[in-house]
């Protein structure tokens, strides 16, 4: 993802997938907790407002939305791991392996955390 871009003006923008569909709008950016780079979305998805974690990297901001490098249907079959806290590394590690993206975690790896908001 582009890296002058403040997470916080990430939230309220509309995520569409690989193919232009529309999957939800961005509800909360997690970021890394040791480099505060900013690492998976919370996207509210449907009329019952599930949020779907997307990874940030690969996904870039294009005319003002996310676009996300997935399939909508794997998007919204994401692990629900609820949202507003911090996510396990096990369930870091889930995320990852249902995106198919690797990952090698530092031994000193630390959670993300949601975003403050002001």
């Amino acid at each position: 993802m582009q890296t002058d871009i403040d997470p916080r003006s990430l939230i309220g923008r509309k995520a569409f997938d690989r193919n232009g569909a529309k999957i939800g709008t961005v509800d909360e950016v997690y970021l890394d907790d040791a480099t505060g780079v900013p690492e998976w979305a919370a996207v509210r998805t449907g009329l019952f407002g599930r949020d779907a974690f997307v990874p940030l990297e690969p996904s870039e901001v294009v005319d003002d939305a996310l676009r996300v490098p997935f399939e909508r249907s794997l998007i919204k079959d994401a692990p629900d791991f609820g949202v507003g806290r911090h996510l396990s590394p096990e369930q870091e590690l889930q995320l990852y392996h249902h995106y198919g993206l690797d990952v090698a975690l530092p031994s000193d790896f630390q959670r993300p955390r949601p975003q403050d908001t002001p």
